[in-house]
């Protein structure tokens, strides 16, 4: 039945959603594209079909003497339903793209360069990868233009507290910050200003306590 290849990369994406609202970091399953083909050819039979009832429409309403006002009404139903089929599809397979490109979005601004290497040779398409690589490119020149001294790829939001304990997950060597230095050591403690370590944060050598 028309509708039922799109429910399911509904259904898929949801539950990509769903995943992701219990995991730290971002998570994209395998790109489904035998199903996203088999759709995009359904969208193009039903849009042979819609062509086809607007021509009959057309070829009704051409015809002189004869009371055709029942079969024209079937013909308007007929297209009317075929167009929404077609239309929502093309809905749920923009909702699937939108859903993958928002997490290789947030994937390219978290630095995570081993997820990403990841994702690459197994779970994106072609198509996918050249976007994720383009976009990381377009990143990179503007942190290191004219708003390099700033983090731009930090939490929007406020940080509740301006110092913050820290373990370290694995060694990272000596750091240079505004209160002195620190030698990350794995397994060792501090107290430190949260703005200095949220990238190391984000790069999984530190992990807020």
């Amino acid at each position: 039945m028309y509708g039922d290849l799109a429910n399911k990369l509904i259904l898929e994406a949801k539950r990509t959603q769903q995943l992701n609202h219990k995991q730290k970091h971002a998570q994209l399953p395998m790109y489904h594209e035998d199903l996203i083909r088999n759709i995009i050819k359904e969208v193009t039979q039903l849009k042979k079909n819609t062509d086809f009832l607007k021509d009959q429409q057309e070829q009704l309403q051409n015809q002189e003497g004869n009371d055709n006002g029942l079969d024209e009404n079937v013909l308007k139903c007929q297209y009317f339903v075929t167009l929404l089929c077609m239309e929502r599809n093309k809905r749920c397979l923009l909702a699937y793209q939108k859903l993958r490109c928002d997490m290789l979005d947030s994937l390219a601004w978290s630095n995570s360069n081993s997820s990403i290497m990841e994702l690459e040779s197994n779970d994106l398409s072609h198509q996918e990868q050249e976007y994720l690589k383009e976009y990381g490119e377009l990143i990179t020149d503007l942190k290191s233009g004219e708003w390099a001294d700033i983090d731009l790829s930090g939490s929007l939001t406020p940080p509740s507290d301006v110092f913050i304990d820290v373990r370290v997950l694995k060694d990272a060597g000596e750091i240079q910050t505004e209160y002195g230095v620190f030698n990350l050591i794995k397994d060792s403690q501090f107290f430190v200003r949260q703005s200095d370590v949220e990238r190391l944060i984000q790069q999984g050598y530190l992990q807020k306590i």
